[in-house]
């Protein structure tokens, strides 16, 4: 990942509708939500939500497949992963150990 890639991410994140969004398709993950259930959960109408549902998809941090009639829309995991490992890559100046707290919360939810 380059920094314009992590910008567009981290900007898409920026917006409490698209963080919402992207962070309850986290936890649906690998199956995914329909675009209805999303915009259900948003409380936006269907057109405001569509806006950000596409600024995420730019970004790379939805995927967004047909299942029949519907479409679901799919946090992509590796954005996540890729933009995590750009932003703690040269966490504490190379001394891991320092990161370790980090890593331990993550591992234990």
């Amino acid at each position: 990942m380059n920094t314009s890639d992590a910008l567009l991410i981290l900007s898409a994140l920026g917006h409490p509708t698209r963080l919402d969004a992207f962070r309850l398709l986290i936890r649906h993950e690998p199956d995914g939500l329909s675009t209805g259930e999303l915009v259900d959960a948003s409380g936006l109408t269907q057109s405001t939500f569509s806006t950000h549902l596409a600024v995420m998809v730019k970004a790379g941090l939805v995927l967004s497949e047909k299942r029949g009639r519907q479409q679901i829309q799919r946090a992509n995991l590796d954005a996540l992963r890729g933009l995590m490992i750009y932003l703690a890559k040269d966490c504490c100046q190379g001394r891991a150990e320092l990161c370790e707290p980090l890593l331990a919360e993550l591992t234990c939810c």
